[in-house]
């Protein structure tokens, strides 16, 4: 958002650019492989699933992400002060995302079984539920935790951190338009490391570019970016933390196998438009 907003893409000469938003990282994915969609950023959990079945897509680099940006949201007179008191309540969750791999690997730490107290629901019902006094807690990614702290819904109980995961988005091409195109990829590229660049230099900016795009309230958008990083990247702490939910999601039977993400990943594009950047 923030590189189409302030012309980094046309910047790199690509005049044509057009963003599509979808609520779900299904969706996005879809868009790919039916071609109506040349890249697609997405979370984690979608990304290692699509790696999992052996699409025509490649994982081309991570854009953010934050090892806190899950958290466990509680409402006001529940009487959850700790990730134990969550036994036994109501827990709404989006199942088989990466928020939930983070709570079920969180739980996991400190040896309790919290499946039997989920409930399936996208983060726009949770924080309707959460103020109507429908569920106990709420585990979501940001910026919806923020929203709920900012609006009164909630308290912050625990995030989903310390698990060596940093929960990466990541920046997906289809294979055979990078072929066809690597320049255009390269130039994609270049223009979101200037956009994180920009975010980390001026973060107040930043927030209100994405509150006035989406409505969020701007300090809500604030505490919520103080959660992440924001850095193009695509190293062994990225590849490290897709491992982790790999691992999970083969777990609770999401995916059937592991994928070979030294298959599905390909930095020679980040490699090139990192050298463009500095040599240029």
């Amino acid at each position: 958002i923030v590189a189409v907003e302030l012309g980094y893409f046309q910047d790199e000469g690509l005049k044509n650019v057009k963003t599509m938003m979808f609520h779900s990282g299904p969706a996005c994915v879809e868009a790919l492989i039916y071609g109506k969609a040349d890249f697609g950023t997405m979370g984690d959990t979608t990304a290692i699933i699509v790696a999992s079945t052996g699409q025509p897509v490649k994982i081309i680099a991570s854009h953010g992400g934050g090892e806190n940006r899950h958290r466990i949201i509680a409402r006001y007179g529940s009487g959850i002060e700790s990730i134990r008191d969550l036994v036994g309540k109501k827990i709404a969750v989006k199942k088989g995302t990466s928020t939930h791999g983070g709570l079920m690997l969180l739980a996991k730490k400190y040896g309790l079984n919290l499946d039997p107290y989920l409930v399936d629901m996208s983060p726009s019902d949770q924080l309707t539920a959460l103020a109507a006094g429908a569920v106990d807690a709420i585990v979501a990614s940001e910026p919806t935790p923020s929203i709920a702290e900012v609006k009164g819904y909630g308290y912050e109980v625990a995030t989903c951190g310390g698990l060596n995961n940093t929960y990466p988005i990541l920046l997906v091409v289809r294979t055979d338009f990078a072929e066809k195109h690597p320049k255009v990829v390269v130039k994609v590229l270049k223009a979101l490391i200037r956009a994180t660049e920009f975010i980390r230099e001026h973060p107040k900016e930043a927030a209100a570019i994405l509150a006035n795009l989406t409505g969020i309230p701007t300090e809500a958008v604030e505490k919520a970016m103080s959660y992440h990083y924001y850095q193009v990247k695509l190293d062994d702490e990225v590849k490290n933390s897709l491992n982790s939910m790999a691992a999970f999601l083969k777990e609770i039977g999401k995916i059937e196998s592991l994928p070979d993400l030294d298959e599905a990943m390909d930095d020679s594009y980040l490699r090139e438009a990192l050298e463009e950047l500095q040599t240029g």
